[in-house]
């Protein structure tokens, strides 16, 4: 089943299925993952008070200037921040998607899912199980710059290693599937393994916050990525499979009229 459409079609389901990943994505962040966050920022506001009580520093004070956007706006606004990532990522894949037929010999739904795991392996989880994502209370405001920077390049790192082990497993095409398989996800391990040697570790969680809440918080922070990965790719595959499917419905009449 090829991925069928024209780039402007693909963009439009493209964009369909980011919009319905972004809004389920901003649905585990919002029963999942906020709980984890007033905890933390709980936490937070909790250690200001009791190092500097009754003065300018914690979140609980009058005469402190109130945040830009409540909790509660944080919360809700997840929806459209995530809608809107979404949209943008739906786009990006479907241009993706509308090169890679042309250099794959999957098609359909399956080169849908393809990408979508590899975008997920190359884009989230790389860069996540080198610097894990943490809640408000973990991390020094004034090194914030320089954790991007760095989650910038395990991001870069991941696509490398996706693609220098997608790259080895085409070459070998004449070789037999489980042996093109193993030198993919070797070259793949190889990059990664190097890749995270040489980058810096970042360690900034307080020896006193709770480790239960922590990766708590991590893994409500991964469960929304991959809602967001798998939604997309479901939703980009199964479009695929309507839009052939509605394609033989028209061709067939066509096909047997006369």
């Amino acid at each position: 089943m090829p991925l069928i459409g024209s780039l402007k079609t693909l963009l439009i389901r493209g964009l369909l299925a980011g919009l319905i990943a972004g809004l389920l994505a901003a649905s585990v962040g919002y029963f999942v993952g906020e709980p984890k966050i007033d905890a933390a920022i709980a936490i937070e506001e909790a250690a200001a008070a009791a190092e500097s009580p009754g003065a300018e520093a914690g979140h609980s004070h009058g005469d402190e200037e109130e945040p830009l956007v409540s909790r509660d706006g944080q919360k809700g606004g997840q929806f459209l921040a995530l809608g809107l990532a979404g949209l943008a990522l739906g786009a990006i894949f479907a241009s993706v998607a509308h090169v890679a037929r042309r250099h794959s010999t999957l098609t359909g739904p399956r080169l849908a899912l393809a990408l979508a795991a590899g975008g997920w392996l190359a884009i989230v989880a790389v860069p996540f199980f080198k610097y894990p994502a943490n809640p408000p209370a973990v991390g020094d405001p004034e090194t914030i710059n320089d954790r991007t920077l760095l989650w910038v390049a395990a991001v870069l790192l991941g696509l490398a290693a996706v693609g220098a082990g997608t790259y080895v497993y085409k070459l070998l095409a004449a070789q037999l599937g489980t042996v093109r398989l193993i030198a993919g996800v070797a070259v793949f391990v190889l990059l990664l393994t190097l890749g995270y040697v040489f980058l810096p570790g970042v360690d900034e969680v307080k020896a006193d916050f709770p480790p239960s809440l922590l990766w708590q918080f991590r893994v409500a922070s991964l469960a929304q990525t991959a809602t967001l990965w798998a939604a997309l790719g479901l939703g980009f595959a199964a479009l695929t499979e309507f839009a052939a499917r509605n394609s033989t419905e028209v061709r067939e009449p066509v096909a047997t009229a006369g």
